[in-house]
């Protein structure tokens, strides 16, 4: 019971915060400057999913089924020195990464679609093989055992007990993405870091907050958005969502 009243004294107080910071922001003009930029939070916004759709889908294309063959019995000696190669578009600074990218790819959305894919393949690969090999070793002698194929057993055994660590890597790796991407418009490839940047270097906080605010929200969305597919599609024997 303490508790239940603690928790209801905490969403009071968000709810009056909340409230205030309304009155204020509305007093103080806050509200209006923030819907001057409206426009330009919808164009930016749009191009911001567009990259980290075309990034983030390479990436899921290409570390899941690196995921797969590192994971596989012939591969085991070379797994871990694969990852540590892998590790270096997470252990360099993104900003380098995507400076690096510029170089060779010049300026625009092919070489911030590079620096964000690389950036971005480690998570999922990791998870992808982290997955794979924590699938239980009875149940693919079990599968063996009644004459399944190793394909088999990876497609109907292996892969829908290693779902939800795979989709595990892909949430993370997707809003780690997102919240890198404004980074892309140093280097000519839009985004909502232009407004983001463009407001850090004319010290207009409204103008930056419309490009952080709308960022944040949508790397809330994205790791809601396949938090609901992984619930709909990993198995519910090994999904802890749906136990």
């Amino acid at each position: 019971m303490p508790t239940l009243k603690f928790t209801g004294l905490l969403r009071l107080v968000a709810v009056v915060a909340i409230f205030m910071a309304g009155v204020w922001s509305q007093s103080n003009g806050v509200i209006e400057e923030f819907l001057f930029y409206i426009p330009d939070i919808q164009f930016l916004t749009v191009q911001h999913l567009w990259l980290t759709a075309l990034s983030g889908g390479l990436a899921i294309l290409v570390a899941v089924p690196l995921g797969i063959i590192l994971s596989r019995p012939s591969m085991t000696r070379y797994a871990e020195s694969a990852m540590q190669v892998l590790n270096v578009g997470t252990t360099i600074p993104t900003l380098a990464v995507l400076a690096l990218s510029m170089s060779f790819l010049g300026i625009g959305t092919v070489p911030a679609v590079f620096g964000l894919f690389v950036a971005t393949l480690l998570p999922i690969t990791r998870n992808t093989y982290t997955g794979l090999k924590g699938v239980s070793p009875a149940l693919k002698e079990a599968a063996a055992g009644i004459g399944m194929s190793p394909l088999q057993r990876l497609v109907r055994v292996e892969l829908p007990n290693a779902l939800y660590v795979m989709f595990a890597g892909i949430r993370t790796a997707l809003a780690i993405n997102v919240g890198t991407v404004p980074l892309a418009f140093l280097i000519g490839a839009g985004g909502l870091g232009e407004l983001i940047f463009t407001g850090i270097d004319l010290y207009d906080p409204i103008m930056m907050l419309s490009g952080a605010i709308p960022t944040a929200l949508l790397a809330i969305g994205v790791d809601v958005l396949v938090a609901f597919v992984a619930f709909l599609v990993v198995p519910r024997g090994v999904n802890p969502a749906r136990a």
